[in-house]
C-alpha cells in the first residue's frame, strides 16, 4: 500500500551554534500536495528543509519520505537550492547542468547516454530553455538560472520536489514558465513543496499550507491552515483587517 504522506517531520529541532532555528516542528505533506512553505525572514523555512534533506543535522526528530528513511527512497525525492547557493562562476554549459541531474541514477563511474541527454532536451524544453542549452550558466538571467535548475530537477524524475524559494528575483517570463511547469507536475500527481516569500500568490501556487515562525503555526489544506489569524500569529505583526483580507482571499 502506497503511503499518503509524501514527507514526514516529527519532533525535528535544529539549533546553529547554541541559537535554536526550528523547535519540535511536526510536519507532513499528503502525496499530491502543493504545500507551501511560508514566514518572516528567519523563520527556518530553508533549515526545515535542508534539515529534512540531510544537509543540516538536526538536534533531534525523525523525517520520512513516503513512509521510509531518505537513504531508501532518495530517487523520489528532488531537491532545487536558492540560487544564491551556487557558483555561477563555474565553466560548464547549461545542458551540462541539466545532465548533472541524472548522475544520481548512473553513478558517478557511468557517463550519460543517449536516454539521459533525451531527457535532459526535454527538461529544457519543458522550461522553456532549449535555446540556451550550449550557453555557459554565467552569462543566464536570474530567471533563466532558476529555469535551469528546474530542469536539473525535472530530468530527476522524481515523485516529490522540494524548492527553496524557486521565484524569487525572477523575471514574469520565467515565473510562468515555472508555473505552468509545476502545474503540469501537479495534473501528474507529483508532490511540490516549495518555500514562499509572497503572501499574495501562496493561494495561485499552493494547496496546502505550513505557516512557520521557528515552530509550527498552523500547516494543512490552505483554506484551514492560511487564515488572517494565523497569519498574524506567524508573522508577529498587526497587520491591518485589509492587508490580511488581501492575501487570504
Amino acid at each position: 500500500m502506497t503511503d499518503q504522506w509524501a514527507c514526514t517531520a516529527r519532533n525535528l529541532s535544529v539549533a546553529y551554534r547554541s541559537d535554536p532555528v526550528l523547535r519540535h516542528v511536526d510536519f507532513r505533506v499528503p502525496v499530491g500536495a502543493s504545500m507551501g512553505i511560508v514566514g518572516p525572514n528567519g523563520a527556518g523555512k530553508s533549515t526545515l528543509i535542508k534539515s529534512m534533506l540531510g544537509l543540516v543535522a538536526p538536534l533531534a526528530g525523525e523525517v520520512e519520505f513516503f513512509g521510509r528513511p531518505l537513504d531508501q527512497v532518495r530517487a523520489r525525492v528532488g531537491y532545487m537550492p536558492q540560487s544564491t547557493s551556487v557558483d555561477w562562476d563555474f565553466p560548464t554549459t547549461v545542458r551540462d547542468v541539466v545532465l548533472m541531474g541524472t548522475y544520481g541514477k548512473l553513478g558517478w563511474l557511468r557517463r550519460p547516454g543517449a536516454k539521459e541527454k533525451k531527457a535532459a532536451a526535454r527538461a529544457l524544453e519543458q522550461t522553456g530553455m532549449t535555446e540556451f542549452s550550449r550557453r555557459q550558466i554565467g552569462e543566464l538571467s536570474g530567471g533563466q538560472r532558476q529555469r535551469v535548475f528546474l530542469a536539473r530537477t525535472l530530468v530527476q524524475q522524481p515523485d516529490l520536489y522540494i524548492m527553496d524559494e524557486p521565484f524569487q528575483g525572477i523575471d514574469a517570463k520565467s515565473q510562468q514558465a515555472m508555473v505552468d511547469v509545476l502545474a503540469s507536475l501537479k495534473a501528474e500527481g507529483k508532490t511540490i513543496i516549495i518555500v514562499h516569500h509572497d503572501l499574495g500568490t501562496v493561494r495561485d501556487y499552493c494547496d496546502h499550507v505550513t505557516l512557520l515562525n521557528k515552530s509550527i503555526v498552523a500547516s494543512g489544506p490552505a483554506e484551514e491552515s492560511f487564515t488572517r489569524a494565523n497569519i498574524r500569529e506567524a508573522y508577529e505583526i498587526a497587520a491591518t483587517e485589509e492587508m490580511l483580507l488581501e492575501v487570504v482571499s
